[in-house]
């Protein structure tokens, strides 16, 4: 298999999480805005789908091949800002703690992903 086969396949599997994602959000709406709206943030629902519209329109520009350094440095700033403000395991006790710790270290994950997918498809 091809160096760059294996680029776009992970392109293509990272960007496509972002878009699955984002479609999920969209049916937990009230949910999320809730959660949104606890840790303090002005116009929570608003917040919340301009939030989900960019997830989901910066991962199918992954999946695409489209602008993919601008994505995924934006996908980066929106992983890190959506991790502290929501996957606060810090405020958290026992079993809540080390779901969240887990999937604030997922998160670091993705945004390493995102650095290799911006490192590897240079900005046109």
């Amino acid at each position: 298999m091809s160096a760059d086969l294996v680029v776009v396949a992970g392109r293509i599997l990272l960007g496509g999480m972002f878009v699955v994602a984002g479609l999920r959000h969209l049916l937990i709406v009230p949910v999320l805005t809730v959660a949104v709206a606890a840790r303090g943030v002005p116009f929570p629902c608003a917040t919340l789908l301009a939030g989900t519209g960019f997830q989901i329109v910066a991962g199918l520009a992954l999946v695409l091949g489209f602008f993919v350094t601008w994505a995924s440095l934006g996908l980066i700033l929106f992983t890190v800002v959506a991790s502290v403000l929501l996957v606060n395991f810090w405020d958290k006790e026992g079993e809540d703690r080390i779901a969240f710790a887990n999937a604030f270290q997922t998160n670091i994950g993705l945004v390493g992903g995102l650095l290799l997918a911006a490192a590897l498809n240079p900005a046109p």
